[in-house]
């Protein structure tokens, strides 16, 4: 039999065994923000204004850049405002030199005891590197040096891998990772230094397609939520369900869009099932519900072998 994936054997999701609830709650809900560096000497990673004439902008693209460091400065407090209210905490998916050049977001991140989580040096996909592994070690070293804590979960830059990449986060000690976005719910793959676990990540859910790249109405993240719920209404007295939200300050942070993610996060806290959750907290319940998936992958692999 051909294997489609080396690292994930393939499941159909409907025959996934049941998993536990997180602390009695059926329906986990993950805010990842996204938190980058776009360097205004470089070409810009994704544009909101096409350069005239069809000429592709050299450098310093300033509309571009603008459009970002517009969600750090304004965007940041507007959303860390509104999930500070209502006591919530997410995910930061920070590129680790953001602490070099925005010391006071970084500070602002840290206060609100959101958890970091890897994204590359700056917003440069891992196969652009010269050294991978340097790194991936340089950016380790310091999100563990700002929260005092080792950082256990990482989404690539623009989801980008090698053929190496997990197994050098694997290696350096990272336990989730998210840049494998097939499943609703969190999987066991396998490394060449052990299993790690895939963690669920989203593009539909996600405002950089929505908004940047279908250029959906400002309702559109709210649209999705109220349907994502209906469909899940069905599926989750069998199963758990998790909701992901992949966010970039820039897209969601903006007053019209802002405001919209708000009545979403809001009918999301109403329901008496739901509880929000970090990477790493996501990670943890699900190696404790799943504890013989480990072995389960790496005897999967060897017989491949």
């Amino acid at each position: 039999m051909i294997v489609s994936n080396p690292r994930i054997p393939f499941q159909l999701g409907d025959e996934r065994p049941s998993l536990p609830a997180f602390n009695g709650k059926r329906l986990l809900v993950h805010l990842c923000m996204n938190i980058e560096y776009w360097p205004i000497e470089r070409p810009m990673p994704r544009g909101v204004l096409p350069a005239p004439h069809g000429v592709a902008a050299a450098p310093p693209d300033v509309p571009n850049f603008s459009w970002v460091e517009y969600g750090l400065r304004c965007g940041m407090p507007r959303i860390m405002g509104m999930l500070a209210e209502r006591n919530i905490k997410a995910s930061a998916f920070m590129n680790a030199q953001v602490s070099d050049v925005y010391p006071r977001l970084t500070d602002r991140v840290l206060q609100a005891e959101w958890e970091l989580v890897g994204h590359g040096w700056f917003q440069q996909s891992l196969k652009q590197v010269d050294d991978e592994e340097e790194v991936i070690i340089r950016c380790l070293k310091r999100l563990e040096a700002l929260s005092g804590q080792k950082t256990r979960a990482w989404l690539g830059a623009g989801l980008g891998e090698t053929e190496r990449t997990p197994d050098l986060l694997r290696k350096h000690g990272v336990e989730f990772l998210h840049d494998w976005v097939l499943d609703d719910l969190p999987f066991w793959m396998w490394t060449e230094h052990g299993p790690m676990v895939g963690l669920p990540y989203t593009f539909e859910l996600n405002d950089v397609p929505i908004y940047a790249i279908q250029h959906g109405a400002s309702d559109e993240i709210l649209t999705r939520t109220k349907a994502t719920l209906d469909m899940f209404e069905r599926e989750l007295e069998h199963q758990v369900r998790i909701i992901t939200f992949g966010l970039h300050p820039h897209i969601i942070g903006v007053p019209h869009v802002a405001h919209q993610f708000e009545k979403a996060i809001d009918l999301l806290i109403q329901r008496d099932d739901t509880v929000f959750v970090t990477s790493s907290q996501m990670g943890d319940w699900f190696t404790n519900a799943d504890p013989d998936g480990a072995a389960q992958v790496q005897a999967w692999k060897e017989a491949q072998r």
